[in-house]
């Protein structure tokens, strides 16, 4: 993340909301504004000088809203939920 721009990182903040708030929406039940709260929550803007600023990046959205819904070990309870759906890497 260090060599970004701050327009890289935003933008790929946004994207990881939207993200996280169409599986939230899609899996989690949430209505739209839920969902979009839930992703806020979940990624918060990090000022450029912040600590392990955008840590939360090295896992996906898809990961964190199943681990979200479904707790921890989601991929062995779920093993269909391991990889998202075409419709979810459509949203790119």
């Amino acid at each position: 993340m260090a060599d970004w721009s701050e327009g890289e990182y935003v933008q790929y903040l946004q994207d990881e909301r939207r993200r996280f708030a169409w599986v939230m929406r899609r899996y989690g039940g949430l209505n739209a504004t839920e969902a979009e709260a839930a992703a806020m929550q979940r990624y918060p803007f990090e000022a450029s000088d912040a600590p392990y600023r955008g840590l939360v990046f090295h896992d996906e959205a898809w990961h964190w809203a199943m681990l979200k819904i479904y707790g921890e070990r989601y991929w062995v309870q779920q093993p269909e939920l391991v990889e998202p759906p075409a419709e979810y890497r459509a949203l790119d």
